[in-house]
């Protein structure tokens, strides 16, 4: 790392994101850990296993379409669980405010962390609050950390190890609804379609999926560096490719529109509420069906599959039926989105 100080694209889940893990973080706390990113670390208690994950929310505006901060607090630790194939059980929760701060809009963000926790199933049970001086903080940020229980037979989940050559992709809608709603709300963008933010609980989505096949191979949700980063670290160092297909992945005309305008990449832009899923060809359609059963997974698509050729590459099939690399994204595309 270049770097001698932190940068916004620190903070983008992009390649600089990557490199201050490996460089400091894995450096100094993942000793005798296995080294490819997951979104809980699962532990080993005397009678059972658990999984464990933190996370911090700095979104800016606090309040947008589809949501707030306390909303997205809560269902990206719930989801951060749920992806590696665990119950999410409990969750803390710790808030860091500014002096000056409504009530108001405190309780506003608080009683909704309550009603997401109630629907996904889960206890809010520890917290710690702080208050500092005015413009020594934006606002509100809060950290969430959450614990669920994991059975040891879905420990590959995270990581991937049981990925091959055929096995489908597949996504549970639209994606870059979340990056492109913060983005329009900070810049007073109407959109016709009403657009907001994808933020959801995906732990009862994910129920179902496991569910209907013992063949789900990985699971991740898309937040910062959208699909495109979730693949790339995936297939960082391993022996097999991902083809992605321009043409199925879903994307509404408004984010295509901003994306136009701001010269962004949807396939790089956060989601809040979309499930990057691999399952064995053979259960693709049968997790399929099982999703679109589900509110958020109607629009359920499968987008590309894992090869043979072309290991440690993700490439996308365009829709003028050539084939473009796709890599980590270098810098920020959009700072503070979660």
């Amino acid at each position: 790392m270049n770097n001698k100080t932190i940068l916004l694209g620190h903070g983008s889940g992009g390649k600089l994101s990557h490199e201050l893990i490996q460089s400091i973080f894995f450096k100094h706390f993942g000793e005798n850990d296995k080294h490819f990113p997951t979104d809980a670390s699962l532990l080993h208690l005397p009678d059972t296993h658990i999984a464990f994950t933190t996370d911090s929310y700095v979104v800016d505006p606090i309040f947008f379409p589809g949501g707030n901060i306390g909303k997205l607090a809560v269902c990206g630790t719930v989801n951060d669980l749920a992806v590696s194939g665990a119950t999410p059980l409990y969750l803390s929760c710790g808030f860091i405010i500014e002096e000056g701060f409504p009530f108001a809009q405190l309780e506003e963000i608080v009683e909704t962390m309550a009603d997401e926790a109630r629907k996904a199933g889960v206890r809010i049970v520890a917290g710690d609050t702080k208050v500092v001086d005015k413009g020594k903080c934006d606002k509100i940020f809060i950290n969430t950390s959450g614990i669920g229980a994991i059975n040891p037979q879905h420990k590959h989940i995270s990581y991937g190890d049981n990925i091959q050559p055929g096995d489908k992709i597949i996504i549970n809608g639209n994606i870059a609804e979340h990056g492109v709603t913060i983005i329009g709300s900070r810049n007073n963008i109407k959109f016709a379609d009403d657009l907001k933010s994808d933020c959801a609980s995906l732990n009862l989505l994910i129920k179902d999926i496991m569910e209907a096949s013992n063949s789900i191979r990985f699971m991740r949700d898309a937040t910062r560096g959208g699909i495109a980063t979730v693949l790339c670290e995936l297939v960082e160092n391993r022996n097999y490719g991902i083809l992605m297909d321009e043409d199925k992945i879903p994307v509404s005309e408004s984010v295509l529109g901003l994306c136009e305008v701001f010269g962004f990449d949807p396939l790089y832009i956060a989601n809040e509420g979309k499930l990057v899923l691999i399952v064995a060809q053979e259960d693709a359609d049968k997790v399929l069906d099982a999703m679109r059963k589900n509110i958020l997974g109607t629009m359920a698509c499968i987008i590309g599959e894992v090869t043979a050729e072309n290991p440690q590459r993700v490439l996308l099939k365009t829709q003028i039926g050539g084939k473009r690399i796709i890599d980590m994204l270098t810098g920020e595309q959009l700072p503070r989105i979660c």
